[in-house]
């Protein structure tokens, strides 16, 4: 599949997910796929304190397999940019904490995503929010812009990760952070998870090996970089999401089991 036809086919997903979110019907899996596994991965994320006062969509659209505003430290009146923003749940909390003098922005490419998640911010009454519609690619901000850059489960999305990660180092300015919440690979992992493009939308094909992920970081200028995973998958989360896509999962348990996690990956531009 091209670069472009992916794109097509994520577009379609999360679409989709925006709205069963605006209508309040049943959350789909796996970021955002309609398989029904996603408990393993998009569930326990956030704490109710959290989400307190939060849109019931910007909540009912999370499908990130982490929270970003937990890895770290938000100040006052910085600047925060989300790639792949979605209904906005990691955009409204961030604001929350930079506060009426920061300014946090949310960029997405699905329309639909945007249009729920700028209704969240009305209903939210956020002030110091926008939504940018755009690329992680190519991110419409000018160099050395914001001050953290957070993301929750996207990046693995993209065909050309590297150059998300030159962007996301191109906007932040010096001594500027990254934080994101993304699945990493642990190790190998068979030739037919790969080439399963449903794989790929739902977070899991598309995902980098842990020191594939510090050597694009690296490649892009960044340093104090750090891999962390804290969620680690057995086949069994899995299981449905497998068979669905045709993979035998008993034959293939042995090389898939505990090669995927959710990780914190951090790092700083110098």
């Amino acid at each position: 599949m091209s670069e472009q036809g992916l794109k097509d086919v994520i577009q379609q997903k999360y679409g989709a997910a925006a709205e069963r979110a605006r209508t309040g019907a049943e959350k789909g899996g796996c970021c955002g796929t309609s398989c029904g596994c996603g408990d393993p991965i998009t569930s326990n994320l956030y704490d109710a304190h959290e989400t307190t006062g939060l849109p019931v969509e910007a909540v009912a659209a999370s499908l990130g397999c982490g929270n970003p505003t937990a890895l770290i430290e938000l100040r006052e009146g910085e600047t925060v940019l989300d790639l792949g923003s979605g209904g906005g749940i990691d955009v409204l909390l961030s604001a929350r904490r930079v506060g009426p003098t920061g300014k946090v922005f949310g960029l997405d490419m699905t329309g639909e995503m945007l249009a729920l998640a700028r209704e969240n911010q009305r209903k939210a009454r956020a002030t110091n929010v926008e939504f940018l519609e755009g690329e992680i690619e190519n991110i419409p901000l000018p160099d050395n812009s914001v001050d953290v850059i957070i993301s929750n489960c996207v990046i693995n999305l993209s065909a050309d990760k590297g150059r998300v990660l030159r962007e996301a180092f191109r906007v932040l300015k010096p001594g500027g952070r990254f934080a994101v919440s993304d699945v990493v690979v642990r190790g190998e992992v068979p030739a037919a998870i790969r080439k399963s493009v449903e794989l790929w939308v739902g977070c899991v094909a598309g995902a980098l090996e842990e020191n594939e992920y510090r050597s694009l970081l690296s490649a892009a200028g960044f340093d104090e970089i750090d891999v962390e995973p804290w969620r680690i998958y057995n086949v069994d989360d899995a299981r449905e999401f497998l068979t669905e896509t045709g993979i035998d999962v008993d034959a293939m348990s042995p090389a898939v089991d505990g090669k995927f996690a959710s990780a914190f990956v951090r790092a700083r531009k110098p």
